[in-house]
């Protein structure tokens, strides 16, 4: 599967030097544009993870029947970038304390997530939650659901998911940020 913003490979394997987080911040058309307009990120690509249906589609994981999230696999150049930037960008965003929703998008597959390689960047995104929920209370904000795990699998979805705001320029995005700046 060929990028069609940046012409790269979406799927691994991919060079030494790049990493790769799986984040869930509701619809993932808003957020999979997001990342790849960010400096050091190599590669996107939307899917889904969490779940327990090997290579579920669309329509299954929207019937919330498959407990998979809308995901954005993000590959980043860890030369060049941290962990704790990507998440930056991550809890910037998106409301992570809402649940299963994210605005209007009601629905388990909206939470928000946080998918790790190793429980050592599970730990790196952990210690974020952390300060992005002091950050929240200083402002009288809810505290955060996100789930975070050390959880590798992911399933790419349906073609026409991938860089869908790139193909459909005025295309929905429901991406809100709480207007709390984290920290990392």
């Amino acid at each position: 599967m060929i990028h069609l913003v940046n012409q790269r490979n979406m799927l691994p394997p991919y060079e030494a030097h790049l990493s790769s987080v799986r984040l869930g911040m509701g619809c993932f058309w808003g957020a999979e544009r997001l990342f790849w307009q960010q400096e050091f990120v190599w590669v996107t690509a939307a899917g889904y993870a969490g779940g327990e249906r090997p290579n579920p589609s669309y329509q299954q994981v929207c019937s919330s029947a498959t407990g998979h999230a809308e995901i954005v696999q993000v590959v980043f150049d860890a030369k060049q970038v941290r962990l704790e930037q990507i998440l930056k960008v991550f809890w910037e965003n998106h409301d992570p304390t809402q649940g299963m929703r994210q605005g209007n998008d009601i629905g388990s597959q909206y939470r928000s997530v946080i998918y790790t390689d190793s429980d050592d960047e599970r730990l790196i995104a952990e210690q974020s939650r952390l300060q992005y929920q002091l950050a929240l209370d200083g402002f009288g904000r809810g505290k955060i659901t996100t789930e975070i795990a050390h959880l590798g699998i992911w399933y790419p979805a349906e073609d026409y998911h991938q860089q869908y705001l790139h193909k459909n320029p005025q295309g929905y995005c429901g991406l809100r940020g709480t207007g709390v700046v984290c920290n990392a």
